[in-house]
Parts: structure tokens; C-alpha cells; sequence
């Protein structure tokens, strides 16, 4: 009887420390409340929620449309620093990228860890950016079909980060940059028109 109580109880914590948001509940033409739709560097990101009939978690998804150095759209009520993030995301168009990313450990919208893949590379590449500034640390080719919905996830303990691609891990990182709790939230580069379902964050 303990066991089964102790193993109830740890399955109660799991669910509690674990968080999906699928915006079918937000109000469309906007961003979701309780986001900061943003961008690192010039440009002009546009975030809004908007209805998709393809979408994972049907009727609403978050669209990026606009144009920027790097669009971005931070959940507010986050701060974790070990725990896992995960999307999914649909490249739709972009001349010079077609990207989805996950954003992890935030600090402000110029500091943060980056994983995205990219469309139009067919690559997963893993990321730093300070003070605004990206910097690559590790790609891995990868076939990222366009106008299709992928799972993209980053699991994060210590110094230590896996990128797992439609199931399949793709990237192992270690890293110091950014030890503190953050925020977490999702990405996009330039002129990538970018849908996003299901994001799914937790604490581990």
C-alpha cells in the first residue's frame, strides 16, 4: 500500500511540475497573455495567435510573421533551471531562413540558449546568445521538411543539454554561459514565417 501511495504521489508531482500550452484558449489576432512577444536585434517581429487547421492541438496556433534580427516570445511565469522544453513547429515560409527554435534559461531577450532547425539547412544547431549576439556550437544534419509539423525538445541538467528532433536526439551540448534559473520560450530568425503548437515545459 505504501508503495503504490509513494508511486501515486510521484506521478501527482510529475503532472504538477510539468505545463502544456496549446493557446486554444487565447484570444486570436494577438499575443497570448502572459508572453512577452519580442525580438533580439532591429526589425519588427509579429506574434499573434491565429487559427490552423493542420495544427497538432486543433484550432489555434502561435505565428510569427514579421521580420527581425531574431523574433522571440518568452512565457513570463517561467524560471527554471534544470527541467526539459519542448514545441512543435511548422516552417511555412522565409527566403532567408525557415525556422523554428526553443529558447531556455532567458535572462532578458539578449541572453539566452537557443536550439532551432531550420528548413531550408536541413540542420538542428544549438546556440548561445549574449548581450545579443548568437554564436553557433553544434549542428547536426537533420531532413526538416517545410510546412510540415515537427517536435523539437531540449532537456537541460546542470551543464549538460540534449536536443531531441522528432524523437530522435540530435544534438549533445555542455556549457557554462548561463547557470541561473530563466525563462523559456520560442524562436524564429528573420523573414521565417513560423507556426508553433504544444509547447510543454517542466522542472526536473
Amino acid at each position: 500500500m505504501y508503495a503504490s501511495t509513494l508511486f501515486a504521489a510521484t506521478l501527482l508531482l510529475a503532472a504538477a511540475a510539468a505545463e502544456t500550452v496549446n493557446f486554444d484558449k487565447a484570444e486570436v489576432g494577438k499575443p497570448p497573455s502572459g508572453w512577452t512577444a519580442s525580438q533580439t536585434g532591429t526589425g519588427q517581429a509579429k506574434w499573434a495567435v491565429v487559427q490552423d487547421d493542420t495544427a497538432p492541438s486543433k484550432p489555434n496556433v502561435l505565428k510569427q510573421s514579421g521580420q527581425a534580427t531574431y523574433p522571440i516570445c518568452l512565457k513570463d511565469d517561467t524560471n527554471l533551471r534544470d527541467g526539459f522544453v519542448e514545441v512543435k513547429f511548422k516552417a511555412m515560409s522565409g527566403e532567408e531562413d525557415q525556422a523554428g527554435g526553443l529558447i531556455w534559461r532567458a535572462t532578458d531577450a539578449n541572453n539566452y540558449y537557443i536550439a532551432r532547425a531550420n528548413a531550408l539547412e536541413n540542420n538542428v544547431t544549438i546556440y548561445h546568445t549574449i548581450n545579443g549576439r548568437r554564436t553557433e556550437k553544434m549542428r547536426a544534419r537533420m531532413t526538416v521538411a517545410a510546412n510540415q509539423w515537427h517536435t523539437l525538445r531540449v532537456d537541460f541538467q546542470g551543464n549538460h543539454f540534449v536536443v531531441v528532433f522528432n524523437g530522435q536526439k540530435a544534438l549533445e551540448w555542455d556549457d557554462e554561459t548561463f547557470k541561473d534559473p530563466g525563462k523559456v520560450g520560442v524562436w524564429t530568425k528573420a523573414d521565417s514565417v513560423t507556426e508553433f503548437d504544444d509547447f510543454s515545459y517542466g522542472t526536473r
